[in-house]
């Protein structure tokens, strides 16, 4: 996988995820840090730059980031009121380093990188959409052109830039089947315009599904989620328990 995603990556350092909110781009975002640590080239800095919304956000897990070998970058809020994360410009000017933003809420929440558009719209960048067919704004190329062309105006990031990710669940009870025809829907809407870098799938079923895409699909472990689901998630080998919950 990691040389799947080197080949994917190659000269680029800094990466952006954005998206529809709840299409799952902050557990992609982590997931895709911790593979940068495992290359093991380059310091991975990541920064949460989610300032809409108080549940589901990086930060939450910031100690087991940490422990990851993820340097951690997010300024608290006082009350609702947005704060600007220090060290941005830094980093993203930095070619010995990687840089990881996770963009939340998707165009209300890209305002917070418009200013650094920039820095952005360099050759060391990526932006990643995220998209996730089980959401109401990605269902059909209409809701993801118009969501994905709000996002663009307020963060003014170049189309050149931009890259697509498939995340296709339904949260922690997603099967297998509802991958497979997720992730085809996806492709056969998406591909035509701009194609597909990867795919994600909950680790647990990655091997049942690896082979049934045509884009790369790579295991993610599932973060932000409520305690006692995650618990019921692990105590059931990757399904909740039966009869809990």
């Amino acid at each position: 996988m990691l040389d799947t995603l080197r080949s994917l990556i190659g000269d680029h350092v800094n990466f952006v995820f954005v998206g529809e909110a709840g299409s799952g781009k902050s557990e992609v975002a982590i997931n895709f840090a911790k593979w940068l640590v495992e290359l093991g080239d380059r310091p991975v800095h990541f920064f949460d730059m989610d300032m809409t919304k108080p549940l589901f956000r990086s930060r939450d897990v910031k100690a087991q980031m940490e422990e990851m070998g993820i340097d951690f970058h997010y300024e608290k809020q006082f009350m609702d009121a947005p704060t600007v994360v220090g060290g941005v410009s830094r980093m993203l000017k930095d070619p010995d380093s990687y840089v990881v933003m996770d963009v939340g809420g998707d165009y209300i929440g890209a305002r917070s990188v418009g200013g650094y558009a920039p820095k952005l719209n360099t050759d060391q960048t990526i932006v990643y959409y995220v998209l996730n067919a089980y959401r109401p704004w990605s269902n059909d190329i209409d809701h993801i052109d118009e969501t994905l062309g709000k996002i663009l105006g307020v963060s003014h990031i170049e189309l050149g830039k931009l890259h697509m990710v498939n995340n296709p669940n339904n949260g922690l009870t997603t099967t297998e089947k509802e991958f497979v025809e997720g992730n085809r829907k996806m492709a056969e809407m998406v591909t035509p315009y701009i194609g597909v870098d990867f795919s994600c799938v909950r680790e647990d079923l990655y091997e049942k599904v690896k082979g049934q895409s045509e884009s790369p699909v790579f295991p993610i472990r599932l973060y932000l989620t409520y305690p006692w689901l995650q618990a019921e998630l692990e105590l059931g080998n990757g399904q909740p328990v039966p009869g809990r919950g």
